[in-house]
């Protein structure tokens, strides 16, 4: 649905006329009957109070054009799983479960912010990129991002070359990662994780299928 008819609707569904709306949002009626015959759709702010009055999110009142994907585990957001501030805004980057009440639920995330808060912890990502950058894996891309994951989200099991099989990051733990398509095509990928320990780099197929173990170094 467009934004025009969202609007409409929840308006509606919560028994408001467009001037108690308006009121409600700070606007005037003629900017909610603007924004109902999509002339015009609400800015950032007004998009936020609107949220936080019908209780979904700002992807929703646009018209969902995107896919929300939590930063932390990866898993596919919607209105119902995705966290909230704690004034009842949604934050549309992390699920209920990895980020609830304006704190970071998974140890990882805690463990940084005790030693300096956010700015301190995207250093410290900005200098694993570079660690991972360094490397200069035949076939892997530049790392640019890293991702919030779980253990059990990234652990797979690689076979030795003495044939022994044994599975890394089989624990709880959460560790900085990210997937990287091989730049010479095909159907393998890169795998990367990290902590204040180690790097870790692997490839595999489709769903994980086939890994090979690359490099584990410690830091």
């Amino acid at each position: 649905m467009e934004p025009k008819t969202i609007i409409h609707e929840l308006r509606n569904k919560k028994g408001l006329s467009q001037e108690e709306l308006a009121e409600k949002v700070f606007v005037t009626r003629q900017a909610v009957s603007r924004w109902e015959r999509g002339d015009t759709i609400p800015n950032t702010e007004t998009l936020k109070l609107l949220s936080r009055l019908f209780d979904v999110s700002i992807n929703t009142l646009l018209g969902s054009p995107r896919q929300m994907i939590c930063h932390c585990c990866g898993m596919t957001l919607d209105d119902s799983t995705t966290s909230k501030e704690i004034d009842g805004v949604f934050n549309e980057d992390y699920c209920k479960w990895c980020y609830n009440d304006g704190e970071f639920t998974m140890d990882f995330w805690k463990r940084y912010a005790q030693i300096g808060g956010e700015e301190k912890f995207e250093a410290f990502k900005q200098q694993i990129i570079e660690e991972f950058n360094a490397l200069h894996i035949d076939g892997m891309p530049e790392v640019k991002s890293l991702h919030i994951l779980p253990g059990s989200f990234i652990n797979l099991e690689y076979t030795l070359p003495n044939g022994v099989s044994v599975k890394f990051l089989d624990d709880p733990s959460t560790y900085l990662g990210n997937q990287l398509p091989c730049i010479f095509g095909g159907e393998r990928c890169f795998g990367i994780a990290a902590n204040m320990d180690f790097l870790l780099v692997c490839s595999y197929e489709k769903n994980g299928e086939n890994p090979e173990l690359i490099l584990y170094k410690k830091r």
